[in-house]
């Protein structure tokens, strides 16, 4: 079926709001970056106009599924993938790649959750520049951050997205060099290192199937009968460790927690709640659906390594006892649970790996504003300095212990879904394999109940530890910056819709079952 037949071409609303939603934090970075170093809080100023103007264009993107936009229900086959909106410009005609911009129910939670948590960011850096001062290049830097993340989102070409996909790289490591801590250069290059890896093997993987299938257009490929099983298997598995490396998949997390711990509190925010899910999400988008056999022929080791990662970094988290480091550990685990929803290749598998990248970035944007607030407060993030800040700030371990209970899964707040269907998606494909495999994730469920009933019995409770005798309660800025995000982890919990909603079409043809 011709996937032009389908396109969108009605009225100029479709490409202005695609474009718009990518042009205005390039120009916000741009306009920030030539302001006068004595504008430094004004730049912030800017930059969080910019960040909050493009979050109401990324809500906006909804308003493309109207009738009157050329929006059609989500059906059976080919139809079900082709985006509600989309932008197709040519770009190289010789090898069929183009400037292809779209949005449907797998990309959108992600690209409004981009918007929010970036918009967040920049108010943030308004209040507080982490080391003081600069804090006009750390606002220009999180807004290229965003275009690249957006853009990966929506990009609807291989080559399109392999370059959003890289023009996360620098700007990250500049945040984390910049502006991290003591270790932060040696953290950062780790970073570097571990992804120009990944993104060697992405490369790679774009390339074999563009010049198997003559074409780029990832609309067009879905589905990918006309490849061979040989290339399939071969660019499933460059593309598996591509974006095992950025999710982060047991055994190539070992960047993630040095980044996390060295990061500035944005940086910790933007990285875990969503550079992580471009691995994720280009797994879904780019693995299961453009080489759908090789998904099937590595789906069991996926699953394996996925359940390795929940209970690993479980056990690893009951060990640790400096704080961003156990919220980074814990990201691995709650990461795995994702691959594993996504290793079952069932419609259920798909939602539930949805709906826990959103929860994920979520909680773990939540938990790491936290956990910046305190170590800024105690000049310390060990556990053992921080007890009894219930009697300290008892609003801020309220949100605390709020936050963690929202990670560990708590039915009614956002973590539930996720990781409940991961394993009831694993237990349906049935078997020995995957039983087991559904059985390990549960085990890892209680365990992550284990490590962060830990972590507040160590931070809340006790008598108070003199590195939080005098803590300031939650400011009005931080109010600002974290209320959205409890928000939404109580409406997420108790209306799973909201992401999920239209998402059993585009999951089945995925996964080639068709409802």
């Amino acid at each position: 079926m011709n996937y032009v037949e389908y396109s969108y071409t009605g009225g100029w609303a479709t490409p202005v709001l695609l474009i718009a939603v990518l042009a205005v934090p390039a120009l916000g970075a741009l306009a920030v970056a030539l302001l006068p170093a004595r504008m430094d809080r004004g730049a912030r100023l800017l930059a969080t106009a910019f960040a909050a103007v493009t979050f109401v264009l990324t809500v906006l993107l909804a308003a493309l599924r109207q009738p009157d936009f050329g929006y059609f229900d989500y059906g059976t086959g080919p139809l079900a993938l082709v985006p509600w909106a989309d932008v197709n410009v040519p770009w190289v005609p010789a090898l069929d790649v183009g400037f292809h911009l779209g949005v449907d129910a797998i990309s959108y939670p992600l690209v409004v959750l981009t918007g929010l948590l970036t918009a967040l960011c920049c108010a943030y850096t308004v209040w507080k520049v982490p080391g003081g001062g600069r804090g006009r290049a750390l606002a220009a830097l999180l807004l290229v951050l965003e275009v690249g993340i957006l853009g990966t989102f929506l990009a609807l070409d291989l080559v399109l997205f392999f370059i959003f996909f890289e023009v996360v790289l620098l700007p990250m490591y500049a945040v984390i060099a910049g502006w991290g801590g003591p270790d932060r250069r040696r953290a950062a290059r780790k970073f570097v290192l571990y992804t120009l890896f990944g993104s060697v093997l992405l490369l790679l993987g774009v390339f074999t199937v563009i010049v198997a299938a003559g074409t780029g257009d990832m609309v067009a490929l879905t589905g990918a009968s006309d490849l061979s099983r040989t290339v399939q298997c071969s660019a499933f598995a460059l593309f598996a460790i591509a974006f095992a490396v950025k999710a982060p998949l047991w055994p190539l997390h070992t960047w993630l927690p040095d980044a996390h711990t060295e990061a500035p509190t944005v940086g910790s925010v933007i990285l875990a709640g969503v550079l992580l899910k471009m691995g994720t999400y280009g797994l879904i988008r780019v693995g299961v659906g453009v080489v759908p056999e090789g998904a099937a022929w590595a789906a069991p080791v996926l699953g394996v390594l996925a359940v390795v990662a929940i209970i690993v970094g479980s056990l690893v988290c009951l060990r640790q006892t400096e704080l961003k480091r156990l919220i980074a550990y814990s990201s691995v685990g709650h990461m795995g649970f994702v691959m594993l929803g996504i290793a079952t290749l069932t419609v259920t598998g798909i939602q539930a790996a949805l709906i826990g990248n959103v929860a994920h970035g979520i909680i773990t944007g939540l938990l790491f504003f936290l956990a910046g607030a305190i170590k800024d407060r105690a000049h310390s993030g060990e556990l053992s300095e921080l007890g009894g800040l219930r009697e300290t700030a008892p609003r801020l371990a309220g949100v605390l212990g709020f936050a963690a209970i929202a990670s560990l899964g708590l039915p009614g707040l956002a973590g539930f879904w996720g990781e409940a269907f991961a394993v009831v998606a694993a237990a349906q494909r049935g078997g020995p394999l995957w039983m087991t495999l559904a059985a390990v994730a549960a085990v890892g469920g209680a365990l992550t109940a284990a490590y962060f009933l830990r972590l507040l019995r160590r931070v809340t409770h006790g008598p108070a530890t003199p590195a939080v005798t005098g803590f300031a309660e939650i400011s009005r800025p931080e109010w600002l910056a974290w209320s959205p995000l409890i928000l939404l982890a109580l409406v997420v919990g108790l209306v799973p819709a909201l992401v999920l909603a239209a998402t059993a079409g585009p999951g089945a043809a995925l996964t080639g079952v068709l409802p």
